[in-house]
């Protein structure tokens, strides 16, 4: 997150908005709105003046130049990619570099609550405080700047089902955020060079686990030594690293159990099991059924 700077007093009589420059929502107005930032800040020459937002969330995505953003009164300096998170009550104003590009998102506040009822306040850590979140290098990346250009397609052509499709795709854009902070905070808590070792390791399961790789090949890729590389799984996600490799196994046999016609030794030879009679007993050891049990369950 940017540190904050040059600080000065917040505005507390700050113009209240719906969208900026609109003194109130329209009657018809949809519970979730998103637009390019280039939309709104060309027009203003790329200043956003302080404002709030009654009942509305704000999220700025800045895929591309930099923000100078006024949160509250303190200023953040931040360069793409980042994401910032505003709260309706926050009094916030941006100044754009010419070249910033990205998008607006803004949500009612009862379609925050009523996910909240649902699932015990799933996005209140992204509102709780003003938050900027670092982009750069994250994996979700590109699949949070796909969900948004689906918003953004769905918000310019309504079809069948519109009201619902914004708000799923606008919560699930919001997941993947809180996903992120999460991840965050873990890594702040486990220590930073543990979380980004085991998180090395998860990837290099995904990419070998049909290959059936020892521990001691994937702490050889990892360059750390097998005992290290067991207490840390053990210490971030409570089983040992041989579990988590032979979960991933098991994870991919029950998908292709449950969607492909192949028999169970096609499959068994598929996830690198040269014995299809070891695989169907590793099977029931681990899932507590056959892969026949399994597939017709």
């Amino acid at each position: 997150m940017p540190m904050p700077r040059n600080k000065k007093p917040a505005l507390p009589d700050a113009p209240r908005f719906a969208l900026y420059g609109e003194e109130r929502r329209a009657d018809n107005a949809e519970s979730v709105h998103i637009e390019l930032i280039e939309t709104r800040s060309r027009v203003h020459q790329w200043h956003i003046e302080n404002h709030t937002h009654s009942g509305l969330f704000q999220v700025l995505f800045l895929f591309g130049g930099e923000v100078s953003a006024s949160i509250n009164g303190a200023v953040w300096a931040c360069a793409a990619p980042t994401v910032i998170t505003i709260h309706p009550s926050v009094v916030h104003g941006f100044d754009f570099s010419a070249e910033a590009h990205g998008y607006v998102l803004t949500v009612d506040q009862n379609v925050l609550f009523a996910a909240a009822e649902d699932h015990g306040g799933l996005y209140a850590p992204l509102f709780v405080e003003p938050l900027a979140l670092d982009l750069a290098g994250v994996a979700e990346c590109a699949r949070l700047e796909s969900l948004l250009r689906h918003l953004l397609e769905e918000a310019a052509w309504p079809q069948y089902g519109h009201t619902l499709m914004l708000e799923w795709l606008a919560r699930s854009a919001l997941l993947l955020l809180v996903r992120l902070h999460a991840e965050r905070r873990f890594a702040d808590q486990s220590g930073r060079g543990d979380f980004e070792l085991f998180s090395r390791f998860r990837a290099e399961v995904e990419q070998h686990y049909k290959e059936q790789w020892q521990v001691g090949q994937y702490a050889e890729a990892l360059r750390a030594a097998p005992a290290r590389l067991n207490r840390l799984c053990l210490k971030l996600a409570g089983k040992s690293a041989f579990d988590i490799t032979q979960d991933r196994l098991m994870l991919e046999a029950c998908r292709k159990l449950t969607y492909l016609p192949s028999s169970i030794a096609s499959i068994a030879y598929e996830l690198g099991f040269q014995d299809p009679a070891y695989f169907s007993r590793l099977f029931k050891k681990r899932m507590g059924q056959t892969p026949k049990e399994f597939r017709a369950g």
